[in-house]
C-alpha cells in the first residue's frame, strides 16, 4: 500500500482530499503543527474505513518537516503523492508599501523552504515506485499567478513556489513523476460546483491519474 501526504491538512480541503484518495485505497499520511487536531480527523478517517495517521511538523523548520515525512513513511508505506498546500498566516499579507525585509522571511519558509525539503525527503521513494507512479500537488490561492498589492508576502513567496513547481514539472517529467499546481482564486466555498472542498479533491486526484497538466486554475468568484 502507498501512501499520500498532506502538508497542511485540515477540516476542509485537506480532509476532503484523504477522503477521495483513502476511497482508492491509499493511506494518508496527516501532516501539520497541532498533533491534538491531526489525530482527530485521523480517528475521523479511521472510522470511515481509510487508514489515516498524524504527524506533525512545521513547515518553516526544514528538519521538522523531513522528519515528519520519514516516519510517516516508515509508518504507513512509501509515500506515492506529495501535497503541499499548508494555509498561509494572516501577517504574511501585508500592503506592498508596509512589507519590510523581516516581513518577506515567514513567508518565503514556509511557501519556498518548506517545499524543496519536502520534495527532497520523498523523492528517492518516488523514484523507487517506478515510471508513472509519483504525483507532487503544489495548492495555492490566486496570488500565486496574479500578485495582489494587499497581499505582498503571499504574492512573491507563492511566486517563487510556482516558479520552482514548473522547474521540478520539466525536470521530473522526464523520470514519469508528474509534478502539478492547483490554483485556487478566492475562497474555498462548500457547496459549491467548482470549489466544494469535495470537487477540488476531484481535481486533484485527475491531476495525479491523468498526469497530462502542470497548472489547472480555479476562477474566483
Amino acid at each position: 500500500m502507498t501512501t499520500i501526504a498532506i502538508i497542511g491538512a485540515g477540516t476542509g480541503l485537506g480532509a476532503a482530499v484523504a477522503r477521495r484518495f483513502g476511497a482508492e485505497g491509499f493511506s494518508v499520511a496527516l501532516i501539520s503543527r497541532h498533533q491534538g487536531r491531526l489525530d482527530a480527523l485521523a480517528a475521523e478517517l479511521n472510522r470511515e474505513g481509510i487508514t489515516a495517521q498524524g504527524f506533525a511538523a512545521n513547515v518553516r523548520i526544514p528538519a521538522s518537516l523531513t522528519a515528519a515525512l520519514e516516519n510517516a513513511a516508515e509508518t504507513l508505506g512509501a509515500i506515492e503523492v506529495l501535497q503541499y498546500s499548508p494555509l498561509p498566516q494572516k501577517d504574511f499579507m501585508r500592503p506592498v508599501l508596509e512589507t519590510t525585509p523581516a516581513d518577506l522571511v515567514g513567508p518565503v519558509e514556509f511557501s519556498i523552504y518548506g517545499p524543496v525539503a519536502a520534495v527532497h525527503q520523498v523523492l528517492p521513494g518516488m523514484r523507487f515506485l517506478g515510471i508513472n507512479r509519483g504525483t507532487i500537488l503544489f495548492v495555492n490561492g490566486g496570488s500565486a499567478v496574479t500578485p495582489g498589492r494587499g497581499v505582498t508576502g503571499t504574492s512573491i513567496a507563492f511566486a517563487g513556489q510556482a516558479a520552482y513547481a514548473q522547474l521540478l514539472n520539466e525536470v521530473l517529467g522526464e523520470e514519469g513523476i508528474q509534478v502539478s499546481q492547483l490554483i485556487i482564486g478566492g475562497r474555498i466555498i462548500a457547496g459549491d460546483a467548482e470549489k466544494d472542498p469535495a470537487a477540488l479533491a476531484g481535481l486533484l486526484w485527475d491531476l495525479h491519474t491523468k498526469r497530462d497538466t502542470f497548472r489547472y486554475q480555479v476562477s474566483a468568484d
